[in-house]
């Protein structure tokens, strides 16, 4: 039995492959815009689950560094070595940086650490060239992307850094670049004002100086011990807000990415929405073009059923070819984007079905023109 749709896509072959590379440039950007969303979910999870911390202590009444201002003193982390349950315990600061060089501007995050403590805060596994810190002062980990050489030295406040390390695929919550100095020297970078910051202050009875404040104290805890039970001690004893490692993550998740991820998935449902509407447009059209075949279809005795399958055949076809070529355009362009995209199988997997069943019910368009045809308009021309 001869196949209708196949004879009419042979027919004209190009023109329904330029359709459904057109449509697929939309759905494209549909998946782009969904490895976009991945992509700020794993980076706001990056940099928490490089440190391993089990426990993060804050200022109270905030919500810790990465959500608003956190001011705690540095020797704080002696007091939390000791309490119970408690392995070891590090003083850690965080300051946003806007950088530039020869290659451009860019954003980093900069992360100030006791390179000589118990917790390391670079991942080893994405350090790809260098070591890591170990000096206390001088010495700088940077992001690959930042497009800075090992041994190049960097201009930060009044002091010259050296790049000694340079890590892959480390990014702050927000996805900009990190890079790591020791904390002695980020303190300095934080909490030192410049001179004439220094000599205004003293003119109004002010003393300046490196007041020894961090952002936070992370903690692992030792073996058998659980890590809610630790922080709430740890928060009756220190009077200070103290964050499990899931709650530091959830906290990220539901707090500081929570609007932005909500506006994305926005736009990716209007995106689907457009291009269900766009494929029905193309149905219909594409129906009204062959009217007069249609007709004549008709007119010999072809059902209604035969050619409504011939329209839902051809819609399921574009459907398929649009997200294959949707598919392999996010693809290409994923890595030019200055910021993380994550593609993911389910993802792309769960578009094809909507597709699928939205491109089935978009062929009813069409259907519905073919039901109301009239034979005779065959014979009229």
């Amino acid at each position: 039995m001869i196949n209708l749709a196949y004879k009419d896509i042979s027919h004209s072959l190009s023109k329904f492959m330029i359709t459904a590379i057109s449509v697929g440039v939309l759905l494209g950007i549909v998946i782009i815009m969904i490895g976009v969303y991945r992509g700020m979910v794993f980076d706001a999870k990056v940099l928490v689950s490089d440190i391993k911390a089990d426990i993060w202590v804050v200022q109270q009444d905030t919500l810790g560094p990465f959500a608003q201002t956190s001011k705690v003193h540095e020797d704080l982390k002696n007091q939390i070595s000791y309490q119970n349950g408690i392995k070891s315990a590090e003083a850690i600061t965080f300051q946003t940086f806007q950088m530039q060089n020869k290659y451009g501007d860019f954003k980093v995050m900069l992360v100030g650490f006791d390179p000589f403590g118990n917790i390391d805060v670079i991942n080893r596994a994405k350090l790809v060239e260098g070591r890591g810190i170990r000096k206390q002062h001088y010495e700088i980990v940077v992001s690959q992307k930042t497009n800075y050489k090992l041994g190049e030295y960097i201009k930060m406040g009044r002091d010259r850094f050296k790049v000694v390390g340079i890590t892959k695929d480390t990014v702050s919550n927000g996805g900009d670049y990190l890079i790591f100095t020791s904390l002695k020297d980020a303190e300095v970078l934080q909490f030192t004002y410049t001179n004439e910051r220094i000599k205004s202050d003293d003119a109004r009875g002010i003393k300046g100086g490196n007041p020894h404040l961090v952002n936070a104290i992370i903690a692992k805890i030792k073996d058998g011990y659980n890590p809610e039970q630790v922080a709430r001690n740890i928060e009756i004893t220190t009077h200070k807000k103290v964050f499990t490692k899931n709650e530091q993550t959830n906290l990220l998740l539901e707090k500081v990415i929570k609007k932005s991820s909500k506006q994305i998935g926005m736009f990716t449902v209007i995106l689907i929405i457009v291009s269900i509407v766009i494929i029905a447009l193309i149905i219909y059209t594409m129906t009204l073009e062959k009217i007069k075949e249609i007709s004549i279809l008709k007119l010999i005795g072809i059902s209604n059923f035969t050619i409504s399958k011939m329209i839902i055949q051809e819609t399921i076809v574009l459907g398929v070819l649009a997200f294959i070529s949707g598919n392999l355009f996010a693809r290409m362009i994923a890595g030019g984007f200055p910021k993380r995209i994550v593609l993911e199988t389910s993802d792309a997997f769960s578009l094809f079905v909507v597709i699928l069943i939205s491109s089935v019910f978009a062929s009813l368009f069409g259907i519905y023109k073919v039901i109301k045809t009239d034979p005779s308009q065959a014979i009229g021309g």
